[in-house]
């Protein structure tokens, strides 16, 4: 037996109005359950084996959700903020209603791959300290990037706080000469999370980051058909995906 819910409050969290509003549509005859109209807002379902309908069109209930967010520039990974945009308010008001919330955090100037969901033991899972989740970034950085840092990063550094980072895989993309200088383009592949980590990283090899993306975490990739700012939910693929690597990194 599946999770057994009330009709209304099925109807509520998939965003088809509030509790009151879909009261009323059962008075009016818009709800039916397993082909049969419903008198009672309260009835209590279970969305695994129950069809429930809404105006004839059939509701797919879905408790957990998880979305993949290419995050813009300028916009914060957080719930809420009273001054600054966050990532939550770049979901559709129906996406937002099962409360998803960033897993980790992207910095303010940051862009790329960022997932969004309400599964709390998932999101615990990537993010544990302990599990050692790579994320892989590309950047773009003011400075010869070369050999020297490939061994550096391979070796850990030590950031300006005095912790010394585990191994790293950095690959050099491409180089290229500007008016201003060298600026290298590059991969970096982290197995922890520690605050502005990849900047900090070549600045302890005395070099600076002017753009920075990230494009993989654990098993999920982004979807380079995503603009930035715009998102969409997992496949069952992916979730699964999330979810094997969750069981093989203890």
């Amino acid at each position: 037996m599946g999770k057994r819910i009330r009709v209304d409050k099925l109807l509520a969290h998939m965003g088809l109005g509030t509790r009151s509003e879909i009261k009323r549509a059962v008075k009016f005859g818009l709800v039916q359950v397993d082909g049969r109209l419903i008198k009672d807002s309260g009835l209590i379902v279970d969305p695994d084996s129950n069809e429930v309908k809404y105006d004839g069109t059939p509701v797919v209930y879905r408790d957990i959700v998880y979305f993949m967010l290419n995050k813009p520039q300028g916009v914060i990974s957080a719930t809420e903020d009273s001054r600054e945009r966050t990532v939550i308010d770049l979901l559709e008001p129906n996406d937002r209603l099962r409360d998803p919330f960033p897993v980790g955090r992207l910095d303010k100037d940051t862009v790329g791959l960022l997932l969004l969901t309400n599964d709390g033991q998932l999101a615990h899972e990537l993010l544990s300290p302990r599990k050692h989740v790579a994320k892989t970034y590309e950047a773009l950085v003011q400075g010869e990037v070369g050999d020297d840092d490939i061994l550096a990063f391979k070796g850990g550094v030590t950031l300006d706080d005095g912790y010394a980072t585990m191994p790293a895989e950095l690959v050099i993309e491409r180089r290229e000469q500007r008016d201003d200088g060298v600026y290298s383009s590059i991969s970096l592949t982290i197995m922890e999370g520690k605050f502005h980590q990849v900047k900090r990283m070549f600045e302890a090899v005395g070099k600076q980051v002017v753009f920075l993306k990230r494009v993989s975490m654990g098993a999920l990739v982004l979807d380079e058909s995503l603009l930035e700012g715009s998102y969409r939910e997992l496949t069952d693929a992916e979730v699964e995906l999330l979810r094997s690597h969750k069981r093989t990194v203890e």
